[in-house]
């Protein structure tokens, strides 16, 4: 079982930062010519294409706003330009997280939590289908969330929860034309989406739903990207991957 990936081609949105960026360079490191997207944070894309090209890796960026509706139809459209016929691997990484009480949480906090995290990657997949195909992998992003209380983030998690239900329609769906489709549950992780694990207080409460005793780090969650990705995992589908290092167990 191997997760090379030499002469497949990848792409991962939100690759300019954190567990994107991670999984972006693991990708990379793994063989595949990644395109990397990214919404507003162009430098830092640039930065993530320099550093794969530095390797001996090859790297694109590719650009689009996906809170609009017409955001995953021209990212695809752009990828399509690109890839031409065949596309191996989606890592539809990016997402949005905020912190509400219930009872403070407006329409546009929750409408904008599911624009990103559910309907960008739902039309991602259906206009990137073309390319799609026997032996592609399409990795989405899940969280610790989806399934167990975490903080202030009831909105948040129920986009998750939307996640782990797609996964297994795609799944479905998909599987006859030999597309496998999975998703990857992170717990915490030390990124601008956690800022609150940098803190003594946030580490504390980390620490203390965790078996294992340190705060994760995006590497950790884009190794499991990589197998989900790769021929190692051929025979899983359908599946929410939990990184959390042992949370809420």
């Amino acid at each position: 079982m191997s997760t090379n990936l030499n002469g497949k081609t990848a792409l991962v949105t939100g690759a300019s930062r954190g567990i994107g960026r991670a999984t972006a360079l693991a990708l990379a490191a793994a063989g595949a010519r990644v395109l990397v997207h990214f919404s507003s944070a162009e430098p830092a894309a640039d930065a993530v294409v320099e550093a794969i090209r530095a390797s001996g890796g090859s790297a694109e960026k590719v650009a689009a706003d996906l809170s609009t509706a017409s955001g995953p139809h021209e990212l695809a459209r752009q990828v399509r330009a690109l890839v031409g016929e065949r596309l191996d691997i989606l890592v539809a990484n990016a997402g949005i997280s905020k912190a509400s009480p219930i009872a403070e949480t407006t329409v546009d906090d929750f409408d904008r939590l599911f624009a990103v995290n559910v309907r960008a990657p739902y039309f991602l997949v259906q206009q990137l289908l073309p390319v799609l195909g026997e032996g592609s992998s399409v990795v989405l992003l899940s969280s610790l969330a989806a399934r167990s209380p975490v903080g202030n983030l009831s909105a948040y998690a129920a986009s998750k929860g939307a996640v782990d239900t797609l996964v297994k329609h795609f799944a479905a769906s998909l599987g006859e034309r030999g597309i496998r489709v999975n998703a990857v549950a992170p717990g915490v992780v030390e990124t601008d989406m956690s800022n609150f694990a940098k803190t003594d207080a946030g580490r504390d409460y980390t620490l203390g739903m965790q078996a294992l005793k340190r705060v994760a780090q995006p590497d950790d969650i884009a190794g499991a990207a990589l197998f989900l990705a790769s021929d190692a995992a051929r025979w899983v589908t359908g599946d929410t991957l939990r990184v959390d290092g042992g949370s809420k167990l």
